[in-house]
């Protein structure tokens, strides 16, 4: 079992605290929050070890969980990484894209392991659906929420689109080409809704909509293939794969066709893969603890939350042209 310490212990900390404390992976040592009124108060509710400061809690572990605000990211990934430890840091991985960089370069000088939480890779409708994506070549995806105070201190593109960047990115191999995008602020100083089109070098072309003012919650995405159109709920945890292939020559009584203006007859299919319900943020803490024991690659680099968080950056450059 990994010693494993837990940086900040907000709303999401208590969640990854929980979920520790119950893995068979992992060996929960103890927690630091800047807030130590809050820090004692959740030691106390919940007994788990609170450290007086960061360093002490670095020296006590193998692994450090960064679920600090965004802002902090890279100070507190620099120290464990300095210390010889192993970071598992919530996404995005930093405030600026240099800022991942130099965590890139000094895990790399350190000889240690880092993952980043970009949880929607291990929600189980697109773990369902992953291996029947295959060269998509139009992808449009909503994420709304409704407002939560929590989370407006960065733009909606770094607090909910990133997801769906991430996603994105882990499916379409190919460099970005293009990028436009418009976003509107409501009520917080950043903007509040934006829509992004992501143009990739092969050709396909991806719609992205994040909002944190609407009225229903929503995390959809839609992608398109020749001969394939795969659709994932990654809220109810759901998903549809809808193909076509050539009619038969005599179709059944129940059988969809369709003919194209060449005559071109074809026959649609609907299945619902099966979705294997899980916790997907003690799947993703697990999946690093396997791949420091395993010595792998972590199923979300350090490098491919950086190559998110820069496009959402050019996403957000996009704004004030």
């Amino acid at each position: 079992m990994l010693k494993v310490g837990v940086l900040g212990a907000g709303h999401l900390g208590k969640i990854h605290l929980r979920l520790l404390q119950q893995s068979d992976k992992y060996e929960l040592v103890g927690f630091y929050d800047e807030n130590q009124e809050n820090a004692e108060r959740i030691s106390k509710e919940f007994g788990y070890k609170n450290f007086s400061t960061i360093a002490k809690l670095i020296h006590a572990v193998d692994v450090i969980d960064i679920v600090t605000p965004t802002l902090s990211h890279y100070k507190c990934a620099k120290v464990a990484i300095k210390s010889g430890k192993h970071i598992f840091i919530e996404k995005p991985i930093a405030n600026t894209v240099e800022e991942a960089e130099e965590i890139i370069a000094l895990a790399k000088e350190y000889n240690v392991k880092g993952q980043v939480g970009h949880v929607e890779r291990f929600n189980p409708a697109f773990i369902a659906t992953k291996n029947m994506i295959e060269n998509p070549m139009f992808i449009e995806t909503h994420r709304l929420a409704e407002f939560n105070p929590r989370g407006t201190d960065v733009p909606v593109v770094l607090d909910l689109m990133i997801h769906d960047i991430d996603a994105i990115l882990s499916v379409v191999n190919s460099k970005v080409k293009n990028i436009n995008a418009s976003g509107v602020s409501v009520i917080s100083e950043t903007p509040d809704i934006a829509n992004a089109r992501i143009e990739f070098e092969n050709g396909c072309v991806a719609n992205l909509t994040a909002s944190r003012i609407s009225l229903k919650n929503m995390r959809k995405s839609r992608f398109f293939q020749k001969d394939a159109y795969i659709s994932v709920d990654f809220l109810e945890k759901k998903c549809e794969v809808v193909r076509m292939k050539d009619a038969p020559e005599v179709p059944g009584d129940f059988d969809m066709i369709l003919q194209n203006a060449e005559g071109v007859k074809k026959q649609i299919y609907f299945t619902n893969p099966d979705v294997e319900q899980n916790n997907a943020i003690l799947d993703e803490l697990e999946s690093f603890a396997n791949a420091i024991n395993t010595d792998t690659t972590p199923v979300v680099t350090l490098e491919q939350a950086t190559d998110a968080l820069r496009v959402a950056y050019q996403i957000i450059d996009c704004f004030s042209k």
